[in-house]
C-alpha cells in the first residue's frame, strides 16, 4: 500500500465530507469541490474528524489509486478551507499585467494585447503591474491558469524576459563571444 494512502486526512471544523454513488464531496467555507472515486479500486472510511483511503484489492494499480485519491481529498479539503495560490512575475520592459473582472489583460511585447477569461472559481489580481496573484480553491485549475498564463511569454534563457513563477530561477546561458 502507499505510504501516502496510510495518513488520515484530518477534516478541520465547519467542514462537511459526504459519499454517494462514487462521488466524495467536501464542504467548506470558501466553497464545495466533488471528486468522483473508483470503489473497485479504492474503498473510504469517513468519520467526523478523519478519511482514510485504503486498497481495495491487493493489485497494483488499486495500491497506486489509493495514494493519488488521498492527495486529490487533502489537497480538497486544504482548498475548501483555506484556497490556493501562485504567483506570477512579469519581467521585461512594457510587460504589464491588470485584472479587470474575470479577465487577465496582459502585454507581453507582441503587436497586440493578450486577453484571457478566467473559468469560474479561479481570481485573478494585480497587486502592481508586474505581479499576477491567481488564487482559487482547485488546486489543479489554479495550477493549471497559472501554466498557461505562463506560456504566452514564458521566460527566455539569455535576458531572462518574460513570465515567471514568482519562486522559478532561470539560469541564464552567457552570449556569444567573438
Amino acid at each position: 500500500m502507499s505510504r501516502i494512502a496510510k495518513m488520515p486526512i484530518f477534516i478541520p471544523d465547519g467542514t462537511s465530507v459526504s459519499k454517494k454513488d462514487g462521488v466524495v464531496t467536501i464542504e467548506g467555507p470558501k466553497g464545495s469541490l466533488s471528486q468522483h472515486i473508483s470503489e473497485s479500486a479504492v474503498a473510504l472510511e469517513v468519520s467526523d474528524k478523519e478519511i482514510r483511503v485504503k486498497a481495495a484489492s491487493n493489485e497494483t494499480f488499486s495500491k497506486a489509486m489509493s495514494g493519488t485519491i488521498r492527495s486529490l481529498l487533502s489537497n480538497m479539503v486544504e482548498g475548501v478551507n483555506s484556497g490556493f495560490e501562485k504567483k506570477l512575475t512579469l519581467v521585461g520592459v512594457g510587460y504589464r499585467a491588470q485584472a479587470n473582472g474575470d479577465v487577465l489583460n496582459l502585454s507581453l511585447g507582441f503587436s497586440h494585447p493578450v486577453d484571457m477569461k478566467l473559468p469560474n472559481g479561479i481570481s485573478a489580481k494585480t497587486p502592481s503591474p508586474t505581479e499576477i496573484i491567481i488564487s482559487g480553491i482547485d488546486k489543479q485549475k489554479v495550477g493549471q491558469i497559472a501554466s498557461e498564463v505562463r506560456a504566452f511569454r514564458p521566460p527566455e534563457p539569455y535576458k531572462g524576459k518574460g513570465v515567471r513563477y514568482a519562486d522559478e530561477v532561470v539560469s541564464l546561458k552567457e552570449t556569444k563571444k567573438k
